[in-house]
């Protein structure tokens, strides 16, 4: 009973205020607002007031003398009341002027205080090139947003905006710079669209990508309905459009959890800060990552779990200190009043977004399991067993089934990695600081800068919400579940980034409670957010650490901001596509009938290595980027670059391009004017002939070739099928079997756990041994078709 009218009280209006919209039966006020249900409101508190009964007013008498009716207010009237109403409009004063100041800065034409100038990027990227005003206009917008937050108020859309604003001046940067879409693999993506949409089929014999379409046919399905020929404003703005979509599911996680209103707020921001990682752009990965940000909201908020311990703690040992963390506060917002059919909706909607997930991408599925699993083995969520197992199979069956083009002759670089915990992270971590140029050895470093901040930052809460008897379990699940991936593979060296990414949502809002861990007020009053749930010495002022807590937060937001402008855009040397690039490589597609290869250079000849290119934009049936070509740092060594030349057919075309130049100087110490050098040695070169150039590329093919040579035809795209086994039709049926009796399980279990048991019980006897036998086929398939291919 205390519960409920504690949750009653919260929702109650202030004082001469409407009351806030409320959401389904059960749920607390709209928004990031929200409060435990078990806490107690304060007594003699701003809420008793408001139960109070005001002595009734009555009109004076027709006739009788009243208030003398106000004269015209003076100009010092109006500015006194205008300064007392700016916390209504200065924060979104500033907002807008910080915006607006932001965009001038960054595409009005350079000078010393305003425009961006490409020639100034050097080795720091982006931030050594960005004017004074732009780093102003960043500060003015998280001022704004400070001074909303710390307000008695929860202005939603004002908070929601701000950090909108924020989020297009970190992430809309490169867009508003950049000539051309930037980071040369999204070309790539676009091509694999492109193929689709043209051929209606998929190519994994070309690119192993292709065994995960979805991403790709969903493009490809879009672009042509809408009758879309050019991608670029698509690829141009992805990255921003892709953060500001994370913002939905993350605002909804947020609001399940029991934090004040400026913990949660504050975590938002967080998110669009320390989000450097770069796997935003036009790819299946960014696509994905929402995917399972929707999914982990929709665990918390409909299939939460959130149940008191009634167990004795023990007395000793390791259980008494598992006991005194089950015995804790939840951090987490109990699920109550959920109707059936809401959960039936969203129960499909899991599978529906888990399915997408595993067409569409390798990693993303594994996560979205592994924080199920946690919250079934933590009791965080109403599902039951069955689900990951439901999953899973989905998963296993589509590599089984949709991708052995990929594996079958690849088992040793799929599983070589397992186990290999300290090579995966090494080829992370020091693997890509080690040979790099000083000025660029400072974003490597400034990244794991802000990884260890965070995670300190992270730690910090974790402390100081256990210091106030509050155990956060979703968070630790969401931010240790990614961490276990390291098991798997080095992912070609890029495992590391994908771990912190899918880290980020546990890692923000636990950061958030290292500076406001309290847990909010059951009152009308939201200036009075904390309560503590124990006795405790107050050593300082309670109004002195807030205002404290208020500053360190704003000074660690402004560092964060500056330190993603050279995290995030540290390579943008390298990863910004000029026109010049672009046109090269349109040059070779114009001339790819019936083939054409592109020879890309490389420090050390090796199959991990990605071209430094827009490649693979058009015609990826046709063009070949497989061919590698040895460049030293002395530009005038070309025998290496020569030798490979000569041994291609005709329409294949060495590239020299400004991207590859920057990366080959950045990271292998090349020298700065290596590719003004490496282009006039090739000039030279008798057996070489330039037919296209440019300031930022240039194009070479062998000079002569024996009469009669032919450019030889494309390779056949479509295949001989995809091998087989002999027990294939027996696991196809075992999965549907498996797949039906696990989700009509799941379904009955809906209603509650004592809702027929006799019905579940039959289903899960189906259930068992249909799975034992899909598996059985699944590690039949990949011994036999490893064995004979």
């Amino acid at each position: 009973m205390a519960g409920s009218q504690a949750l009653a009280n919260l929702v109650q209006p202030p004082p001469n205020q409407p009351a806030a919209p409320s959401g389904p039966p059960g749920q607390g006020p709209v928004g990031l607002q929200g409060a435990p249900p078990h806490v107690a409101p304060e007594q003699g508190g701003p809420r008793q007031a408001v139960h109070q009964q005001a002595p009734p007013t009555q009109a004076p008498p027709r006739g009788a003398p009243g208030r003398a009716p106000a004269g015209p207010r003076t100009m010092r009237d109006r500015a006194r009341a205008l300064i007392a109403s700016a916390p209504k409009w200065l924060p979104l004063l500033l907002v807008l002027e910080g915006l607006a100041m932001y965009i001038l800065a960054l595409k009005v034409p350079p000078g010393p205080f305003w425009g961006v100038d490409p020639a100034d990027i050097d080795g720091l990227g982006l931030i050594s090139a960005l004017p004074p005003t732009a780093f102003i206009a960043i500060v003015i917008m998280i001022v704004s947003f400070f001074i909303t937050v710390t307000q008695s108020t929860d202005r939603k859309f004002l908070l929601l905006f701000q950090i909108a604003a924020i989020t297009f001046a970190l992430h809309g940067a490169g867009a508003l710079v950049a000539e051309e879409p930037r980071f040369p693999t999204a070309y790539i993506h676009a091509g694999f669209v492109d193929f689709i949409g043209r051929t209606g089929e998929t190519a994994i014999n070309i690119d192993a990508r292709m065994g995960w379409p979805g991403f790709f046919a969903l493009f490809a399905f879009v672009t042509k309905a809408a009758g879309i020929t050019d991608m670029t404003t698509i690829l141009q703005w992805t990255p921003l459009l892709s953060n500001l979509l994370y913002l939905l599911p993350f605002v909804l996680i947020l609001r399940q959890v029991v934090a004040t209103t400026r913990a949660r707020w504050f975590a938002a921001l967080l998110f669009v800060l320390v989000q450097w990682i770069g796997q935003d752009y036009f790819s299946p990965q960014g696509f994905t990552f929402a995917l399972y940000l929707a999914f982990v909201a929709i665990l918390l908020r409909w299939f939460g779990r959130v149940e008191p311990r009634t167990k004795p703690v023990p007395t000793k040992g390791l259980r008494k200190l598992i006991g005194r963390l089950d015995a804790m506060t939840p951090g987490e917002l109990a699920n109550t009043g959920t109707f059936r059919a809401d959960k039936l909706l969203m129960l499909m909607m899991l599978v529906l977004l888990f399915a997408a997930s595993v067409a569409s991408h390798q990693i993303t599925p594994f996560m979205m399991l592994g924080v199920l699993t946690a919250f079934l083995i933590f009791k965080r969520t109403t599902l039951t067993w069955g689900l990951p197992f439901f999953l899973g199979l989905i998963v296993l069956a589509w590599i089984s089934y949709m991708t052995v083009g990929f594996w079958a002759s690849q088992i040793d670089t799929i599983f070589g990695g397992l186990g290999n915990i300290l090579a995966n992270l090494r080829s992370n971590t020091g693997d890509r600081i080690e040979g790099s140029d000083p000025a660029h050895a400072l974003v490597l470093q400034g990244r794991l800068g802000i990884l260890a901040v965070i995670l300190g930052c992270a730690a910090a809460g974790i402390f100081r919400r256990l210091r106030r008897g509050v155990f956060d379990r979703s968070a630790l699940i969401l931010l240790c579940v990614p961490v276990l991936a390291l098991g798997l593979q080095s992912y070609g060296g890029e495992i590391g980034l994908r771990i912190y990414m899918f880290a980020l949502p546990g890692a923000c809002l636990l950061a958030a409670y290292a500076f406001f861990p309290n847990l909010p007020s059951d009152s009308a009053d939201v200036r009075e957010e904390t309560v503590p749930l124990r006795k405790r010495n107050v050593r300082f002022n309670p109004e002195l650490t807030k205002k404290i807590s208020l500053v360190l937060a704003a000074c660690f937001a402004v560092m964060f901001a500056f330190t993603f402008l050279l995290a995030r855009y540290g390579n943008e040397k390298f990863e910004r596509v000029s026109t010049g690039e672009v046109a090269a490589l349109h040059y070779v597609y114009e001339h790819d009938k019936p083939s054409a290869r592109v020879v890309y250079l490389v420090p050390k000849v090796g199959e991990e290595v990605t071209p430094t290119l827009p490649w693979g934009e058009q015609d990826i049936e046709r063009v070949s980027f497989n061919t590698q070509a040895l460049v030293h740092k002395d530009p005038s060594k070309i025998a290496d670059v020569v030798n490979t030349m000569k041994g291609q057919s005709r329409n294949s075309y060495l590239i020299v391009s400004r991207g590859q130049v920057s990366y080959l100087q950045l990271n292998q110490g090349f020298p700065a004017d290596w590719g003004e050098k490496f282009r006039a040695a090739l000039d030279k070169a008798p057996q070489l002939k330039r037919v296209y150039s440019n300031d930022d590329a240039a194009l070479y093919t062998w000079k002569t070739f024996v009469r009669g040579t032919e450019i030889p035809e494309p390779n056949e795209y479509k295949g001989r099928g995809d091998p087989t086994s002999p027990w294939t039709p027996v696991g196809l049926g075992a999965l549907g079997v498996t797949w039906a009796a696990l989700f009509g399980y799941e379904i009955i279990r809906l209603n509650g756990p004592n809702r027929a048991p006799r019905a579940r019980k039959r289903l899960m006897w189906l259930a068992i041994p249909a799975f034992v036998v899909a598996l059985a086929v699944i590690i039949e398939r990949f011994i036999h078709i490893a064995q004979n291919n």
